[in-house]
């Protein structure tokens, strides 16, 4: 009877075994199958992608793949005109930043979970507490890792805002020297784009320009310049320019107008900054530099009472 026993408990686990290996089989061939199925991505006309996309790209393309038929209308144009905004849309797609969130959202869980674990080598869920301390760490990576491209995305636009503002009268004046000596429309922005500095205009006019020659017309490229960044002085801009060109007027005095307007919007701009820095220092001070001071002054007024018997 053991001998029985003990052989059919050899044939159970030889079977367990062999079908554990069939599901794990199973498994790593529908995968394959399903990586497979996406298709390779046609870059050569694309930006290259931030490092942080390129470190993780594939796993990347290939949940893009299947969720991007799950994304309603309304997200894909908001998103898309964010990442226009920011100049990534020849960089990635909508579907594939989202990708990316979902993808971050893992890893950060995950290394959240190792990171806790290393402190404890006891087993999960052993204890109530440990067990919800571990599913609130998860939680808590999984809700940052989700964020952080958003709030990465929305610091990329005030970046490019701030530097916008700084450089747009400086490329103005060069597009207004250059128009003023005689060069045209198109030739001035060339001029301004291998004399200006590198940043956010420089990739913008060599875009304009690009789509110039690739056959796009020239009040048509602009349009799509304002619409790209989308702000007020950028529109006013291209506007004034494109009218003018309609209209027939000598662009000099016109470019000369807005960078005058740009120059004067910008130190308006900084000097509402500068106004509003005591206001934004108010908190910092009362919470944390008073305090302190307050210590300072008054601990060997209190040492002295206490030490007087007082």
């Amino acid at each position: 009877m053991p001998e029985n026993w003990q052989n059919n408990t050899t044939v159970i686990t030889i079977l367990f075994a062999c079908a554990m290996g069939l599901s794990f089989a199973l498994i790593a061939w529908l995968i394959s199958k399903a990586l497979a199925a996406v298709p390779a991505e046609d870059r050569e006309y694309k930006d290259p992608a931030p490092i942080g996309f390129r470190v993780i790209w594939w796993p990347i393309q290939w949940i893009s793949f299947y969720i991007s038929g799950f994304i309603a209308g309304k997200t894909y144009a908001t998103l898309l005109a964010k990442l226009r905004k920011a100049g990534l849309d020849y960089c990635i797609s909508p579907a594939q930043f989202i990708a990316t969130r979902m993808l971050s959202a893992s890893i950060v869980a995950i290394l959240f979970y190792w990171v806790l674990g290393s402190f404890d080598n006891a087993k999960l869920g052993e204890s109530g507490i440990r067990a919800s301390l571990y599913w609130e760490v998860v939680t808590f990576g999984v809700l940052l890792g989700w964020f952080y491209p958003a709030i990465w995305l929305r610091d990329r636009l005030a970046a490019r805002q701030r530097e916008l503002f700084k450089a747009l009268p400086f490329y103005l004046d060069i597009i207004t020297l250059c128009v003023e000596a005689g060069l045209n429309m198109q030739g001035a922005m060339n001029q301004a784009v291998i004399k200006g500095p590198k940043g956010v205009l420089r990739d913008e006019f060599q875009r304009v320009l690009r789509d110039i020659r690739a056959g796009k017309p020239r009040a048509t490229a602009l349009t799509d310049f304002a619409q790209r960044l989308n702000e007020p002085s950028i529109v006013n801009f291209t506007a004034a320019v494109i009218q003018a060109e309609n209209m027939g007027m000598s662009l000099g005095p016109i470019l000369r107008a807005q960078a005058d307007q740009r120059r004067s919007e910008r130190f308006l701009r900084a000097e509402k900054l500068a106004m509003e820095a005591p206001v934004k220092m108010l908190f910092p001070l009362i919470a944390f530099i008073f305090p302190c001071t307050f210590i300072v002054l008054f601990f060997p007024i209190v040492m002295k009472f206490i030490h007087s018997g007082l």
